[in-house]
């Protein structure tokens, strides 16, 4: 695997709102599809998406163009207006496959996205609240919806 903390950047740096999180998770915003050529190139092995095939920018065969270069491919459509329980279940358990491999994950402006990771870092990982909401607020600052659920999994027993 290459090293993304010196080339992810450099590649990656077109991706709306792209934030390398450590050197096996990056995050963004929709990627076109020429993008994801840099993505496996930066040395990812999957791309996660948790934006409604409506989104924005959306990508109708996006997982045929992830497949085809050799990567793994997972879509969770989470509603931004109505993210669950089971949207978050989900991801959580395919971070966990991953936790020894390098993932991309993307949704249209990687705000589902920032709030997904900083949970799952935050009660996967044992990261700190407060580092790992530093790449949550770079992202955005999350609205009532999102608070509301971030504050609910922060409480929430670990099944």
């Amino acid at each position: 695997m290459h090293d993304k903390n010196s080339i992810g950047r450099q590649l990656l740096a077109g991706i709306y709102n792209f934030k390398l999180i450590d050197n096996r998770i990056g995050t963004g915003g929709q990627p076109s599809e020429g993008q994801f050529e840099a993505i496996r190139d930066a040395g990812f092995e999957a791309v996660l998406n948790l934006a409604l095939p409506t989104s924005d920018n959306a990508i109708p065969h996006e997982g045929q163009v992830v497949t085809s270069l050799g990567m793994s491919y997972f879509h969770i459509p989470v509603n931004f207006q109505n993210p669950t329980a089971e949207d978050f279940q989900i991801f959580c358990s395919i971070m966990k496959s991953f936790a020894r491999r390098s993932i991309f994950v993307h949704c249209a402006a990687n705000m589902r996205v920032s709030a997904f990771v900083f949970l799952y870092r935050v009660r996967m990982e044992n990261i700190p609240v407060a580092i790992a909401e530093t790449d949550l607020k770079a992202i955005w600052e999350p609205d009532e919806i999102w608070s509301q659920f971030i504050q609910k999994w922060l409480r929430e027993p670990l099944a």
